[in-house]
């Protein structure tokens, strides 16, 4: 059963830009604080951008006035949106309601969307 499904990623030179969508099932979207989360080649995943129920948003430093989340509560979406990409953007992204417990052992509920960023 599907419940989160993240699209968006690809292949972007530095300075480019992407757009990450998330759509998930209403279990897991209504009434949560959503993340995208990432993580690089041999690199612990991290929280790059979190979105509350209330739109509260906080942003890794590596990212802020860069990247913007947001939140489509109608249709069980969250976004990212993706500016002047750095090639230390790489990784793969997933998306996911806040853990619980840690980042690092939170059960991944989607396939994640690869971005490559080329200097």
């Amino acid at each position: 059963q599907v419940q989160l499904v993240e699209s968006g990623g690809g292949l972007v030179q530095a300075g480019g830009s992407l757009r990450l969508s998330c759509a998930a099932s209403r279990t897991i979207f209504s009434g949560h604080t959503m993340g995208w989360y990432r993580q690089a080649p041999g690199k612990q995943r991290e929280l790059v951008a979190a979105i509350g129920k209330d739109d509260s948003t906080n942003y890794a430093d590596s990212v802020k006035g860069r990247f913007t989340i947001s939140r489509d509560n109608a249709k069980n979406t969250v976004y990212l949106q993706m500016n002047s990409l750095k090639p230390e953007d790489t990784a793969v992204y997933y998306c996911n309601p806040k853990p619980r417990g840690t980042i690092a052992t939170m059960r991944l509920l989607g396939q994640g969307t690869r971005v490559t960023v080329s200097s």
